[in-house]
């Protein structure tokens, strides 16, 4: 996968004020969760795979300073505003809104744009003026795309359907995709899908060959801009969307109570991508085994991945697996074909 996201929402607000902070203090939640997660994340090869954690705009700054040296971890804000400052022009008369200006000042580059929750808003501001109008909404968020882009900001964009627009989803998608990229560098945008219809308690979660559908669909439409699965990346679908060829990486939005619980889906998603990787291939795989085994080597077109507990699991490319024997019996070698 080459990207993994963590949108945090607003789970910075307290348990006892209807939240589902319990993981720190409220002047210091940003900075736990850039501390708790960078470390674990420096294994990873920077080049293979980003990690963008959007924060909450009073956690920005707290998060930009928990970052190390060399740190993985990137900040990003939710969203910024369609007009910005310029020097001669609008000294920042912008009340209760983001400009992109002061996002770059604080060293946050990333920016997650047209969530559901973002259309619904405004959405909601239009139906108060009796407007039921989605290409507007596209509109603004396309004013926002760019603006980011322009100022050097990278954007996560999200688009999706509603159950009661699951009869016509090619052309729901196709207006969000067309009105909110146009004009902008592609280059700097990723896809994220967000299956609306499929998201919250006791609705059923969309499953692969959904995802692979609306995925294939947008690349095609956006001439194979990255698409990553915004319905919620969790440690019992990563290896799912892993074997998902056009998904490149997810988003979590997890009520993240505890940060082993935020590093435990990141080592999910990329153990997955990693078998996703290996089963496009055959491999050689030679195992210096005890003696006695009898056994020297064998092929098999299979995906391979070290589990955590210092195994191997091999499974095939159609999905089948069997566990063998624990690392410490014998040495590991495989070329691809």
């Amino acid at each position: 996968m080459k990207h993994i996201f963590l949108n945090l929402k607003r789970f910075d607000v307290p348990v006892a004020l209807g939240g589902v902070n319990r993981i720190a203090p409220l002047n210091e939640w940003g900075a736990y969760i850039v501390k708790n997660t960078q470390e674990q994340l420096k294994k990873y090869d920077p080049s293979e795979v980003e990690f963008v954690q959007y924060f909450p705009e009073a956690h920005l700054l707290n998060a930009v300073a928990a970052r190390c040296e060399n740190s993985p971890v990137q900040v990003g804000c939710q969203s910024v505003y369609r007009m910005n400052t310029a020097v001669g022009g609008n000294f920042g008369a912008f009340t209760t809104n983001r400009p992109v200006s002061i996002m770059k000042a604080m060293d946050v580059n990333y920016t997650i744009i047209g969530h559901c929750e973002e259309r619904n808003d405004k959405m909601g501001i239009l139906a108060e003026a009796g407007v039921v109008d989605t290409k507007a909404v596209n509109r603004l968020l396309n004013q926002e795309i760019k603006l980011a882009v322009e100022n050097g900001m990278k954007v996560l964009y999200c688009i999706g359907e509603k159950d009661t627009e699951l009869d016509r989803w090619d052309e729901v998608l196709r207006e969000q995709l067309e009105i909110g990229l146009e004009g902008v560098d592609k280059s700097q945008v990723v896809i994220g899908y967000e299956p609306i219809w499929s998201i919250g308690p006791g609705k059923t979660p969309a499953g692969k060959e959904y995802i692979t559908k609306i995925a294939r669909f947008v690349k095609e439409v956006t001439g194979g801009i990255d698409v990553v699965y915004g319905g919620g990346l969790k440690v019992d679908n990563a290896e799912m969307l892993a074997s998902i060829e056009e998904i490149d990486g997810g988003v979590i939005a997890l009520t993240v109570n505890d940060a082993a619980e935020f590093r435990d889906s990141f080592e999910a998603m990329k153990t997955a991508y990693d078998t996703a990787v290996a089963a496009n291939k055959g491999f050689w795989i030679e195992y210096a085994y005890p003696p006695e085994s009898g056994i020297d080597s064998f092929y098999y077109p299979a995906a391979i991945h070290e589990l955590g507990f210092g195994g191997f699991e091999v499974g095939t490319a159609l999905g089948n697996s069997v566990s063998i024997a624990p690392a410490g019996d014998y040495e590991f070698a495989a070329a691809s074909t």
